[in-house]
């Protein structure tokens, strides 16, 4: 059985704005950025685990772009939260 992903409302405000910057960078690399990110919070579903970095914080990278998805566990609820996506 796989994880319920929880996602804070600042996650939703760190990606517009973040895919924002990009797309003006260049016309597309907005989208892929999202794109991005919701793969890889995807992932998280199925109880892929990254190594704590600090408190119970664990961190997946974004693949392409240097931000961090940073997200708790909660293995007895089987829930991931996710609060912040960051430029690392």
């Amino acid at each position: 059985m796989g994880f319920k992903i929880l996602i804070d409302q600042d996650v939703f405000e760190d990606i517009m704005e973040s895919s924002a910057w990009y797309e003006e960078q260049s016309s597309g690399l907005g989208e892929r950025f999202k794109r991005q990110v919701k793969s890889q919070i995807s992932l998280l579903k199925i109880g892929l685990e990254h190594g704590i970095r600090y408190n119970d914080v664990r961190c997946a990278q974004v693949p392409k772009f240097p931000f961090l998805i940073h997200y708790v566990v909660n293995e007895s609820k089987r829930e991931v939260s996710v609060f912040a996506v960051l430029h690392a």
